[in-house]
C-alpha cells in the first residue's frame, strides 16, 4: 500500500441496517464502499495536513470525532 492510500482493512465487512440485518443490495453496497473509500482519502489528507501544520495529533483526532458526532440524520 502506498502512503496515503485507502486502507481496505478499515472497510466494514457488513453494513448493518437499523434492524441489524446487513445491507445486501449490490448497488447500495457499491455506493457505500465508494463513499467509504472517498471519505477515508479526504480524512487522511485533512489529518496529515493538520499534523504537518503543527496541530496536535490527539487534538485533530478529537476534532474529526466531533465532526462525525455533529452529523444530523436525514431521517430526523
Amino acid at each position: 500500500m502506498t502512503e496515503g492510500a485507502p486502507d481496505d482493512r478499515a472497510m466494514p465487512a457488513l453494513w448493518p441496517q437499523s434492524d441489524g440485518t446487513p445491507v445486501s443490495c449490490r448497488d447500495k453496497l457499491l455506493i457505500l464502499q465508494e463513499n467509504h473509500t472517498e471519505l477515508q482519502g479526504i480524512l487522511s489528507d485533512a489529518f496529515e495536513d493538520a499534523i504537518l501544520m503543527g496541530v496536535d495529533e490527539a487534538a485533530m483526532r478529537q476534532i474529526l470525532h466531533d465532526l462525525v458526532n455533529s452529523l444530523r440524520s436525514p431521517k430526523a
